[in-house]
């Protein structure tokens, strides 16, 4: 081989499909996930409302579904899973807890509370990252709580608040009933999280 042939740079082979393409923002994976859950949260709310007396905002699965949602697929899917459920809602389809749907729910007792979801989706998706790939149960159980409870009481309260017209403390007050159900939730969701990232790991990215 001459020096000549030894200087010729090697191109690479010509492939069929051109360019590579840019990574997309979501992949087809992502798309189903975040259809996945947004159904999950939508069949959650099947088994219909519970009231409880002096409470505007009634007992309801879907929040489960919510921090299920951030806990599996991270804070940017679990977001837009979230995102666009209340979308369909917002259109009038009746995909919440008793049947409601349309742009009214949004501004009704439980519109706090719905915004609440998608920051509580983020959060929990955030923390959740940087648990992985142990996601130990205690610190996962404290990311989960901080999402799925305080997150979503302290816009959920102040707005019931406001929307109601009844004192601070009196809509605390109903909000604290909800505690115990909403810890067991809470419980629920890192178990079963635990379980699927052992089962089928990156879904979340570490960070």
């Amino acid at each position: 081989m001459t020096d000549t042939q030894q200087s010729v740079p090697q191109q690479p082979a010509p492939t069929a499909t051109g360019p590579r393409a840019p990574r997309r923002i979501l992949g087809a994976r992502d798309l189903a996930s975040i259809a996945t859950f947004a159904a999950l949260i939508a069949a959650l709310g099947l088994p219909g409302s519970l009231y409880i007396a002096g409470t505007a905002v009634p007992i309801t699965f879907q929040t489960l579904g919510v921090m299920l949602a951030g806990a599996i697929l991270g804070a940017r899917n679990g977001f837009l899973s979230v995102l666009l459920l209340q979308v369909l809602v917002a259109a009038g389809l009746p995909l919440l807890s008793g049947g409601r749907g349309g742009i009214g729910v949004f501004f009704g007792p439980t519109g706090g509370y719905l915004l609440g979801w998608l920051l509580a989706a983020l959060v929990i998706g955030w923390f959740t990252a940087r648990l992985l790939p142990r996601y130990r149960i205690l610190p996962a159980l404290g990311a989960t709580a901080l999402g799925g409870i305080v997150v979503m009481y302290a816009i959920g309260v102040p707005w019931v608040a406001v929307s109601t017209g009844v004192p601070f403390t009196v809509a605390l007050a109903g909000a604290l009933v909800f505690l115990p159900g909403d810890i067991l939730k809470v419980i629920v969701t890192v178990l079963v999280a635990k379980q699927v990232h052992r089962a089928w790991p990156g879904l979340i990215t570490p960070r």
